[in-house]
């Protein structure tokens, strides 16, 4: 299959591992991937094993439930306790705990709760069931935010009386410079995400370059088949050992230099940036995207008076998610891996989603 099976020659991918196992001459390289899809097809192909001990891949917060904080979690609950309110957002929120809750339990518990594939979906319930109000819990990041505001948009232009949205998405730039300027993490590179770089294209990255030339952090953007990671471990490795800055599009075949202009004129529009607290990470200046004034009608945020998230105050009660959204540790150095947490019966959220680093370890032989 085109764009696929050309990617995953294992005789090219052979060719790649040789080639940076030779230039892999430091002591160590911590390369952070910040992409839970990556995260998952690193562990798929077995791209760790055949690596030199030399290389270090770090899962980082790629996984947008993973990151959504508790203060939302529970303010979300609060809203699925009104029998006014129908609840809608993705399958895999449904199950992220909270307190103990979640937003399955309470479905259990006669809320009504509902997972849909977009946030067009939940528009679609709105327009059929006039009498309740439905509110759509956005997570993501850029990649599915342009969703989420074409959702506004036309809710808007339908002047819907009881559709809204709570928003959660966040941005990665920001989240990179955070990572990158952490001390204890030593990062010497990263490989960034394939589908959020779609959307903002390598010039969404400009200002992030800038502030971490400082650091002298090579980033390269890449797609999700294995000689697609390797070769961008490849540069990494390379840039590392001639003490090089650099920002490299490897995945040329669908990421452009300006992005999708026309879903970055649509985010603009609908939401403005503002401080967001991550998981793990705390709060990040600028990474969250929140409704603008102009759609405050369809914003869930100001329409049930919740309450701001101004910390993270999640108590993990032996879980250490948020030890692993900051790649201080490897889900197997969590006590509760594979045994009080598996994705049958998670403890926190990086069990839960398929993008999260302790659900792709546990899939991929842990």
């Amino acid at each position: 299959m085109k764009y696929i099976d050309e990617y995953r020659d294992a005789k090219k991918a052979g060719q790649l591992v040789s080639l940076i196992n030779k230039e892999a001459t430091l002591p160590v390289y911590k390369i952070m991937e910040v992409c839970g899809t990556h995260t998952a097809a690193i562990r798929r192909f077995g791209i760790k094993s055949m690596l030199s001990d030399r290389i270090e891949l770090i899962s980082g917060p790629g996984c947008p439930v993973c990151v959504t904080s508790d203060g939302y979690l529970k303010n979300a609950l609060s809203l699925a306790s009104r029998k006014d309110i129908i609840i809608t957002t993705y399958p895999d929120m449904l199950r992220v705990p909270a307190g103990g809750k979640s937003l399955e339990t309470a479905r259990s518990a006669g809320s009504d709760v509902r997972g849909v594939n977009s946030a067009l979906d939940a528009l679609d319930i709105a327009r059929r069931l006039t009498k309740k109000e439905v509110v759509f819990l956005a997570v993501g990041f850029e990649t599915t935010a342009p969703g989420t505001a074409i959702a506004l948009e036309t809710a808007k232009k339908e002047k819907l009386k009881n559709f809204s949205v709570y928003s959660a998405h966040k941005t990665i730039p920001e989240a990179l410079i955070a990572l990158g300027k952490d001390k204890e993490l030593a990062l010497n590179g990263f490989l960034l995400p394939g589908h959020v770089s779609a959307i903002i294209g390598v010039s969404g990255y400009a200002q992030v370059f800038k502030k971490l030339a400082k650091l002298a952090l090579p980033s390269v953007i890449t797609g999700f088949e294995s000689s697609d990671i390797l070769l961008a471990i490849y540069s990494i490795v390379k840039a590392v050992n001639s003490g090089r800055h650099i920002l490299e599009n490897e995945y040329t075949r669908i990421v452009q230099e300006k992005g999708n202009t026309r879903a970055k004129a649509l985010l603009k529009k609908v939401f403005a940036q503002k401080d967001s607290v991550w998981r793990g990470l705390g709060v990040i200046k600028n990474s969250g995207l929140f409704v603008r004034a102009g759609y405050s009608e369809f914003d869930a945020q100001k329409r049930y008076s919740l309450k701001n998230e101004v910390k993270d105050t999640h108590a993990s009660q032996g879980c250490l998610c948020a030890d692993v959204l900051k790649g201080k540790i490897a889900p197997t150095q969590c006590p509760f891996f594979g045994k009080a947490c598996t994705p049958q019966a998670p403890s926190g959220p990086c069990m839960v989603s398929r993008e999260g680093t302790c659900r792709s370890y546990y899939e991929y032989n842990g």
